[in-house]
């Protein structure tokens, strides 16, 4: 079918990241319940044997009219879509831009995955500060600092945390990963404790920071196994850069639940963090890289 110019030029502005490979799973099983081959199905809608392919396979984001073409073809009704109210029909109703522009959603998560690694730079680097802060305090015992720094040091790693670690739960959504995105909602939950913990242990007398430090070790270590373990089935999607995150994420965790070599994974906690800074950045620049190619 052929548009005109203007018609074309509203067709590509409108085009949209949809949900991939949940739309092409969609369309082969519609397909193949009407018995077509792929193409059976492509002498009824004109479109290219080697673009059904690929959107069945999960390759490629279709535009929403190219969808609706297909769909037509396979005697789906569109209606059908809007009028039922289950949580499947929902998310394929997002799918056809019916509710909701997938590429404004794209460009919000793009800059919330850029607010997540810029915000686990500050973290790394503020880091450091805690590392030496809390060595004198516990170590020392001293404080090499007044009270009122020493909490804004707290909350402001807090914040960056939070931002940081929002960064894998929402990474999580785009790769329809579960595991991921409870961890990191886990993680965010203990930080949280922790933290304040540390805060109002300046006002408690009597502090035993090893058995704090030693739950803190524990806790962070088995969530942080599970938290690797998440990361790598993100593999297929993000390549190696995955893998090799996902191992030191299990490794540094892993020696932190022993407790008594909690000291080596906190150590390892170093590469750890700028992996998973290099990963988050990989997935916002994946997904500026998707918006663009749409956009052309």
């Amino acid at each position: 079918m052929k548009t005109s110019s203007s018609d074309h030029q509203n067709e590509t502005k409108n085009s949209t990241i949809m949900k991939q490979p949940e739309l092409g799973q969609k369309i082969s099983e519609l397909r193949k319940s009407k018995g077509l081959t792929q193409e059976e199905l492509v002498e009824q809608c004109n479109i290219s044997v080697r673009t059904i392919q690929r959107i069945e396979a999960g390759e490629v984001t279709p535009r929403s009219y190219t969808v609706k073409t297909i769909l037509t073809a396979l005697d789906y009704d569109l209606e059908e879509i809007k009028a039922q109210d289950t949580k499947i029909t929902k998310e394929f109703k997002r799918l056809l831009l019916l509710e909701v522009d997938d590429t404004k959603e794209a460009s919000f998560l793009n800059k919330q995955l850029t607010i997540a690694w810029i915000s686990g730079i500050v973290y790394f680097v503020l880091g450091f500060a805690e590392f030496a802060v809390e060595y004198y305090r516990y170590f020392e015992d001293r404080m090499v600092t007044n009270q009122l720094v020493y909490i804004v040091l707290k909350v402001t790693i807090l914040a960056s945390i939070i931002l940081f670690i929002r960064g894998f739960i929402l990474t999580g959504k785009i790769f329809k990963n579960y595991l991921l995105r409870i961890t990191s909602f886990i993680f965010i939950i203990i930080g949280i404790l922790f933290y304040i913990y540390d805060i109002l242990s300046l006002y408690i007398e009597e502090f035993n920071y090893e058995i704090v430090m030693s739950a803190e070790a524990v806790t962070y270590g088995v969530i942080g196994i599970l938290f690797g373990i998440s990361v790598l089935r993100l593999k297929n999607g993000l390549g190696a850069v995955a893998t090799v995150t996902g191992v030191f994420e299990i490794i540094t965790y892993a020696f932190m639940t022993t407790i008594i070599l909690a000291i080596v994974g906190f150590f390892l906690l170093t590469p750890t963090i700028i992996l998973e800074i290099i990963l988050l950045y990989k997935v916002s620049e994946m997904l500026k890289a998707k918006r663009q190619e749409i956009d052309s």
